[in-house]
């Protein structure tokens, strides 16, 4: 074998030392950057959230936090989120759950962006989520069913039938949520009383339901917080909510643990919400106002009814024609009527569908017609827009997306925003962020007067607003309204 020169050997240890030396520093390096970018990772979520252009929320459906009420997404916790949703500038994404325990892991895994639910703040729960600043404070309660003829038995007499000592649970069955605040409580209950208390935990019932069942008779106990019980006796009177079972606690929203950006922002928003005007109105809203109770033994409440309009069952039926789900039609005609067959636009669009005279003259009705007639028809016309469009936009999903703006608008506006999209670089086959923007150039003479234009002027922010709210109320109407109800 050749030796090496000892030349070229000085050559060689001085390339390796080198070569050690610029290994070592790219490891400090990339420490160093590791360390740097930490507070990127705590700004993730918030960027996220800006970046999707859409805040996505997880909260209760029941009679306070979420549900909807003649067509119309409310609650406690949704008008909250809305609020919040319109501080950060971005749209609003509902998804419900009912049980905490998934709750938690599905902010932890970042399915969602914050838990808006009526969570007392524990130092267990603490544990798994980052509590943002309080919004309010409340206590549990014992509930219980009043004895057949409270109403005429004083004060005194009454609370000889009802339990007042917390001592008195003992022995007796008491039915919670599973994995609950409540249950936790009253195992610490059960030890500070020096006695059993029968804990029955409930999986498939959400506290509301609980409720409901004490007020019925089929259980004796259950325990609630005192807004949601308080709230709750306005529609079962016979129920007693007057025995507590803890000291006050906190009320607050929850993001994931590495959330702290957001956690900020969050807590910059609680701070002013919880001092303004807005917390106190919704509060009275929900908690306090006597339509609380006429809400609930509505038959368009989802909670007790099921429904979202009068015409339910007519839409189902027609909204066939176009293939349609009947909740994406009733959030058309919320959109376009509220439900109200006697209105007339300043158009001279009428009826429930709002259709114009020469529409509605061809698919064979007039202000005279009934609603179900006006139903039929307006389906009608759904199914001759969609068919427009089946060749060229094959995703039913999305076709229905430029069927919705065409039926507001006209489809030759929507064929020109479409044509205006390919002319500058967009994708003419999807609507948002493509297509929708196109129409709203459509009220700028240096688009609208375009060679590839052919029905000039729209005032596209209509049409573009008109889709967003009938897609995303029909969102809500499929969180709470089951397809099949009628």
């Amino acid at each position: 074998m050749k030796k090496i020169p000892p030349y070229h050997t000085r050559i060689l240890r001085r390339g390796i030392v080198i070569a050690i030396f610029i290994a070592v520093s790219f490891v400090f390096m990339l420490a160093r950057n590791s360390k740097k970018q930490k507070p990127d990772k705590q700004k993730a979520v918030l960027e996220r959230i800006i970046e999707r252009d859409t805040l996505i929320a997880l909260t209760n459906y029941n009679s306070i936090s979420y549900f909807s009420y003649r067509g119309k997404p409310m609650g406690f916790q949704y008008d909250m989120l809305t609020l919040f949703a319109n501080y950060l500038g971005v749209e609003l994404k509902i998804l419900i759950n009912n049980d905490i325990e998934t709750a938690f892991k599905k902010l932890n895994a970042h399915e969602c962006d914050v838990l808006a639910m009526n969570l007392a703040v524990t130092k267990d729960r603490a544990s798994k989520v980052s509590f943002a600043a309080a919004y309010g404070q409340t206590r549990q309660v014992l509930v219980q069913k009043k004895p057949a003829g409270w109403e005429n038995m004083s004060q005194k007499v009454l609370n000889s039938y009802l339990i007042r000592n917390q001592l008195d649970l003992a022995n007796r069955k008491v039915h919670v949520q599973s994995n609950s605040a409540f249950e936790k409580r009253l195992h610490n209950l059960s030890d500070e009383i020096g006695a059993n208390i029968d804990i029955v935990e409930v999986e498939n019932y959400d506290v509301e339901q609980l409720i409901r069942l004490v007020a019925k008779g089929e259980i004796s106990y259950t325990v609630a917080d005192e807004n949601v019980a308080r709230l709750n006796q306005t529609y079962y009177p016979e129920i007693d909510i007057s025995t507590p079972v803890s000291f006050p606690q906190r009320m607050a929203w929850a993001v994931a643990r590495d959330a702290d950006n957001f956690l900020s922002k969050l807590n910059s928003w609680v701070y002013t919400f919880k001092n303004g005007p807005m917390y106190a109105l919704l509060y009275n809203k929900y908690f306090k106002s006597k339509k609380a109770s006429s809400r609930i033994k509505s038959q368009y409440m989802s909670i007790s009814g099921g429904k979202i309009s009068p015409y339910d069952e007519t839409i189902r039926r027609y909204s066939q024609i176009p293939a349609y789900d009947w909740r994406l039609v009733a959030s058309m005609i919320y959109q376009e009527s509220r439900f109200n067959p006697r209105v007339v636009s300043w158009a001279g669009a009428f009826g429930l569908m709002q259709l114009m005279p020469g529409t509605a003259n061809y698919f064979g009705v007039s202000r005279a017609s009934s609603p179900r007639m006006h139903i039929r028809a307006g389906c009608q016309f759904l199914d001759y827009l969609d068919r427009q469009f089946e060749e060229e936009l094959p995703d039913k999903e999305e076709r229905r997306k430029f069927v919705m703006a065409s039926y507001n608008a006209g489809i030759g506006h929507v064929r020109d925003a479409r044509r205006l999209a390919e002319k500058y670089g967009k994708n003419p086959n999807v609507w948002d962020t493509q297509v929708d923007s196109m129409l709203l150039w459509k009220s700028d003479p240096k688009y609208y007067l375009d060679p590839v234009v052919k029905y000039g002027y729209c005032r596209g922010q209509e049409p573009f607003d008109y889709v967003k709210e009938v897609m995303n109320r029909f969102e809500h109407y499929k969180n709470v309204i089951s397809e099949d109800n009628l």
